[in-house]
């Protein structure tokens, strides 16, 4: 465990020296404060807790914004040491490739977290000290809101580690990233709802549809968030909870395992990688 202790630490003091960390953390703390204090002024009184629209607004912030900023701090992270030549020295020392990426893996998403339950965190802060009222459950929303983040964040950590190890040049790494992005976030979703309104309900049952959105780790982390909670029905989502019925254990899971596979290609692939 040291050696994935030692370069994670490695990979957090790089994120502070170039910025990453403070940068990423400056975003997000800024759009959710935004979006906390503009509250429901767009649409009025609405009669929903102000936690609960909180929840709402950064839930959707996360699905586009934090996958987005996964990629980019890990597109580069093997393939990016190996153009350097930088990969060569570190291997040079007792350690282990499965221990340069695991460590490098809890590196990022160790900034990755850090920037999410600092900048989610202010809204939170906004809301106690202006007195606003927030019951327990609006509460436990929250804090579940900012685990599955951080888990979402992971998943995307772990693809942009797949993609920079499966290439041998860093432009061709970040393209892959870019094309990973528009399609578990834009195009999947826009493809999966088109195809339902064509099929009209004769093949795509409610049990088809629950797989079919394990497929997507946005859908996963969406399904989390906005459904099963008094939520629902602010974010839209109260037809689509009333369709689809995966527990949270089974979300979660679902998230771990996208997770799991593609960090487990990249070691396995980096491993067998000629240097």
């Amino acid at each position: 465990m040291k050696p994935i202790a030692v370069i994670a630490l490695k990979e957090i003091q790089e994120g502070l020296r170039n910025r990453w960390v403070f940068a990423a953390t400056l975003l997000l703390a800024g759009l959710s404060l935004s979006l906390t204090l503009l509250g429901s002024a767009p649409t009025g009184h609405v009669g929903a807790a102000a936690l609960d629209v909180v929840i709402v607004s950064l839930s959707s912030l996360t699905i586009f914004l934090l996958p987005l900023i996964a990629l980019l701090i890990s597109h580069d992270a093997i393939v990016g040491e190996m153009e350097r030549g930088t990969m060569i020295l570190l291997l040079s020392y007792p350690v282990a490739r499965t221990h340069v990426v695991l460590g490098k893996f809890l590196g990022h998403v160790t900034i990755l977290s850090f920037a999410t339950l600092v900048g989610y965190g202010v809204s939170a802060l906004a809301l106690v000290i202006s007195g606003t009222p927030v019951s327990s459950q609006s509460w436990a929303a929250f804090a579940a809101m900012l685990g599955t983040s951080v888990l979402l964040g992971a998943v995307f950590v772990a693809l942009g580690y797949a993609a920079s190890s499966l290439v041998r040049q860093r432009g061709t790494a970040a393209g892959i990233a870019v094309g990973i992005w528009l399609l578990l976030v834009l195009v999947f979703d826009m493809a999966l709802l088109g195809v339902l309104v064509v099929d009209q309900g004769r093949l795509i049952s409610s049990g088809v549809l629950n797989v079919l959105l394990f497929f997507n780790p946005t859908d996963l982390y969406r399904l989390s968030n906005l459904t099963g909670t008094n939520v629902s029905q602010f974010a839209g989502m109260a037809g689509l909870a009333g369709t689809v019925h995966p527990s949270f254990v089974s979300l979660l899971a679902g998230m771990a395992a996208w997770v799991a596979v593609p960090l487990g290609l990249a070691i396995l692939v980096f491993a067998r990688r000629e240097l």
